[in-house]
């Protein structure tokens, strides 16, 4: 619920009471209205794997190319790379956040040239079933992505669904340009903390903001005049899935037959939006119902009383 929205409760709440039947109920319909749950106004959509499906092969090259680039541009050992970007996607959703916040640092631009500039996208087909789907359904749509703009702006239009969105949160939304190259001095080495982690030390923050840190999903939602209570969110990660539940989004994992904690609804594929959208809806629907019974119950109740 909206500030104004809340505000203008509070203003009709604020009647003096009065003895009458008919204040008493309306006192009460006005206890639904306040608790009755917002309308869905925006879909949130992330993009590799959520829009296109995790078979394409492209998040498998792209996971290539990151660790490409940890031992061509940042000479990390060939024989650490693979466990190193496991462990610092973990503990900080992206291996680029990660590297950052051990000490690395790079040229954003130069890092996402490397990762994503060299990736197949013919692999992508356009999807005119998806497009229809998403031109079809009259509510505002948003991408919010870790990755950065050119490539939101290729598999878009790969895929067919450059004009689909009304908005763009990705990379660049949320951090400012870094021009700075690499730079070996004050290294952690998260290595040796994951496996004998000294008393008292805790891993270093990072200064790049991405899902799943619930700040940054925060931050975007506010940059997008996105309120969490009247949107869906879609992503294929469980983590992205969590932290999005826990900013106050209703919840679609998609890739997924099974329910994990924090999601509202899974889909199998992207395709399926209307499944989602229709269940969602209905046990809104439901909720709201309980409330105006319980809310009618209630009013009859003082309405005995007072008569």
């Amino acid at each position: 619920m909206s500030r104004k929205d809340t505000v203008a409760v509070g203003h009709m709440s604020g009647v003096p009471p009065s003895s009458s039947s008919s204040s008493s109920k309306m006192s009460y319909e006005d206890l639904y209205h306040k608790n009755q749950k917002p309308k869905v106004d925006c879909l949130i959509f992330d993009l590799d794997d959520t829009l296109y499906p995790l078979n394409s092969g492209i998040a498998a090259e792209c996971l290539q190319n990151i660790r490409d680039y940890m031992v061509e541009k940042l000479w990390i050992e060939k024989s650490e790379v693979e466990e190193l970007s496991n462990l610092l996607y973990k503990n900080y959703g992206t291996t680029m956040a990660g590297l950052r916040a051990i000490g690395y640092s790079f040229n954003y631009d130069d890092y996402h040239s490397f990762v994503h500039g060299r990736l197949h996208y013919e692999k992508l087909k356009p999807d005119p079933v998806l497009r229809h789907l998403l031109l079809n359904l009259p509510i505002r749509k948003v991408i919010f992505t870790n990755a950065d703009r050119i490539h939101v702006a290729k598999a878009l239009r790969k895929l067919g669904l450059e004009d689909c969105f009304q908005g763009i949160i990705c990379f660049e939304t949320l951090n400012e340009p870094n021009g700075e190259f690499f730079n070996e001095r004050n290294l952690f080495d998260v290595l040796q903390h994951s496996v004998s982690p000294a008393p008292g030390v805790e891993l270093p923050k990072t200064p790049v903001f991405c899902k799943p840190s619930e700040f940054a999903m925060e931050y975007a939602l506010r940059l997008a005049n996105i309120e969490p209570g009247r949107a869906i969110f879609f992503d294929d990660s469980v983590r992205n899935i969590q932290a999005a539940k826990g900013v106050g989004l209703r919840t679609v994992l998609v890739g997924s037959s099974h329910r994990i904690k924090g999601a509202d609804f899974v889909l199998e594929s992207i395709h399926n939006i209307r499944e989602a959208l229709s269940e969602l809806r209905e046990e809104t629907d439901k909720s709201e119902d309980i409330v105006l019974r319980q809310s009618n119950i209630a009013a009859k109740t003082v309405t005995s009383v007072t008569a």
